[in-house]
């Protein structure tokens, strides 16, 4: 059962009663004379890793068999037991949503999978979550994102509202690539050298940095809304800092006509801006040198080799994609832009054209299936590359916990430090109120 046991280097732990390793069959016994199975799960490890003493393979925690279990290790479940696991799964989260009534209110991004959108009371990419966040009522909101979403979920929520994270260790690669130490440390050096620069942040950062940018009169963005952002920006300030995503920076200002000698990726160390004399940093755009791994991945000859495959084929991508990477493509949109593309394609096209959509695998399987009697879709790059790993740290399982943790008031949720809420929140509001 939940917190009844905990693995030891020693052996196992149940009901307060310790068994080693080589006495796993009596632990089995034991539990099952309670209505329990019991495996062995060793955290950091395949389970298939540790045999037990005859060499057989033991593997994950107790489950008790008329219950879903809080956290459960899926790996040694046949096919058939898998599916009625995850049937199980969704009963429970189902009938604590109808128990929780409006006082529950779940959002997920598009990137979730299928098993979690399913929970999902608002789906949206990261402007469509935010922009209903002030207007949901719930005391809990259970945001199915990385930890940036929720932690914009928690400045945008109202007082009295709670917001939880199935998975707080879904942390966003990109977002751990500019940190607000180092932002605040390059645009305190730019001042100092009389260059003030004002600084727009992609939505992909964590609240501390999104605190420095509203303390430099900046704004939040994110890629549905970068050129009018950005726009934003420069009516301001004849000189603009975009961080983190150099990609989705580059993109954008050559989308508002803006050339490369006007922009410059900015090379730092741990101290800040690298040799700055060599750098010329007077540009009108500097951009942070961070990128996200998933887009990051697309090449032009993926695009190459695809069109001569495919020959007439569209071909859509995220703009986090490299500039040499859009410049190939039909589209480079946002999420929400390239559902609605996907959308217009299949409404207009024979049945038998094809689109290509370059973002994460779980959205564009997710378009395929929907519009798979007008078109066929099919990802730009498939497999675990093009997955995002943390996003994928959301399961149902994760979900079923947090739900369970509402119920019995176990709950975990997300905490801002007091000093960075304000000046975060005046970030993202900027860009709310110009986006309106």
């Amino acid at each position: 059962q939940p917190g009844s046991h905990r693995a030891k280097t020693s052996g196992l732990h149940f009901r307060g009663q310790a068994y080693p390793f080589r006495s796993i069959r009596r632990l089995q016994h034991d539990a099952a004379a309670e209505g329990l199975e019991a495996f062995l799960f060793f955290p950091g490890r395949r389970p298939d890793q540790r045999p037990d003493a005859d060499g057989r393979q033991i593997c994950p925690i107790p489950v008790r068999r008329e219950a879903t279990p809080r956290f459960h290790h899926q790996a040694f479940l046949t096919p058939q037991k898998r599916k009625h696991f995850m049937q199980e799964i969704f009963t429970a989260i189902e009938e604590i949503r109808k128990r929780l009534g409006s006082r529950l209110c779940i959002m997920g991004h598009h990137y979730e999978s299928d098993a979690v959108i399913a929970h999902c009371d608002f789906t949206g990419d990261s402007l469509e979550l935010a922009r209903r966040i002030p207007d949901v009522d719930a005391e809990f909101i259970v945001f199915c994102g990385v930890t940036f979403m929720g932690e914009t979920a928690a400045l945008l929520a109202r007082k009295g509202q709670k917001v939880l994270l199935p998975a707080p260790d879904a942390d966003c690669r990109m977002a751990l690539m500019s940190r607000a130490s180092a932002a605040r440390a390059v645009l305190t050096e730019l001042k100092e050298r009389g260059l003030d620069f004002l600084p727009l942040c992609y939505v992909n950062t964590d609240v501390p940095l999104k605190a420095v940018v509203g303390e430099f009169g900046g704004s939040v963005c994110t890629s549905a809304n970068a050129r009018v952002m950005m726009q934003w920006a420069f009516k301001k300030s004849e000189h603009v800092l975009f961080l983190p995503d150099m990609h989705l920076g580059r993109n954008t200002a050559r989308d508002l006509g803006m050339n490369e000698q006007s922009w410059h990726v900015l090379e730092l160390d741990e101290n800040g801006i690298r040799n700055p004399d060599a750098q010329p940093l007077d540009r009108h755009l500097l951009l942070w040198p961070g990128y996200c791994p998933v887009h990051a991945a697309y090449t032009p000859d993926m695009i190459q080799a695809l069109r001569r495959a495919h020959p007439g084929c569209r071909v859509t991508v995220h703009p986090e994609a490299a500039p040499d990477v859009t410049a190939l493509c039909d589209l480079a949109g946002s999420t929400s832009a390239l559902i609605k593309d996907a959308a217009r394609f299949a409404k207009e096209t024979d049945g038998h054209s094809l689109l290509v959509v370059g973002t994460e695998c779980n959205l564009v399987k997710r378009l395929a299936r929907r519009h798979m009697n007008s078109c066929t879709i099919i990802p730009l790059l498939d497999g675990e590359d093009a997955l995002c790993p943390d996003m994928a740290k959301i399961t149902p399982e994760k979900l079923l916990s947090s739900l369970q943790s509402i119920e019995d008031g176990t709950y975990r949720t997300v905490v801002l430090n007091d000093a960075d809420r304000e000046p975060a929140k005046l970030s993202l509001t900027r860009m709310l109120e110009a986006c309106r």
